[in-house]
């Protein structure tokens, strides 16, 4: 493989684990009531699909033997990123209506 293409693949594979650590720790610095007001699954469960899914993508890089942990891991962070969070900032922007 050519060492472009092998640098390109390992900065996509960091760009998803630093991903996954934005998505982990906005997270962790929600209310916990507003995961149950935005009809989203807990905290802990949403932690716990952020952790695993960085932690995935940590381990397993892309591209190489474990790409399909890799998937996995960054698919459950992007549903957080796009799904879920964007559900948190609105909820917590109403204020104290819910």
């Amino acid at each position: 493989m050519p060492l472009i293409a092998q640098w390109i693949m390992l900065i996509i594979g960091w760009a998803g684990t630093l991903v996954g650590l934005v998505a982990f720790f906005h997270a962790l610095l929600q209310r916990s009531d507003a995961f149950t007001a935005a009809e989203r699954k807990t905290k802990p469960i949403w932690l716990a699909i952020t952790g695993a899914g960085t932690v995935a993508m940590g381990l397993f890089g892309f591209g190489g033997a474990g790409t399909i942990f890799w998937l996995a891991g960054i698919v459950a962070v992007l549903v957080y990123m796009v799904d879920v969070r964007p559900k948190l900032i609105e909820v917590q922007r109403r204020g104290k209506n819910w």
